[in-house]
């Protein structure tokens, strides 16, 4: 393994289920970032954004309402 590699290490902070989706919050090692993956179990995709760290446990609880200020797929 290269140190590279270990730069993109990503934590898992919280993990939820409801209404067929699956909400994961994660914290970024490399840069002390966070994002919020929103997985359908219907359809198996799964849709990954940032957040702010200052913001990331009510991104956790509405996912939906911060997708749209996240800027795109991270």
């Amino acid at each position: 393994m290269t140190i590279s590699a270990l730069t993109h290490i990503r934590r898992e902070l919280a993990h939820r289920r409801t209404g067929g989706l699956e909400i994961t919050l994660y914290w970024h090692t490399d840069d002390g970032g966070t994002s919020i993956d929103i997985r359908q179990d219907a359809t198996e995709e799964t849709m990954s954004f940032p957040v702010p760290p200052d913001r990331a446990l009510d991104a956790f609880h509405h996912p939906f309402a911060h997708l749209a200020s996240s800027g795109g797929d991270r």
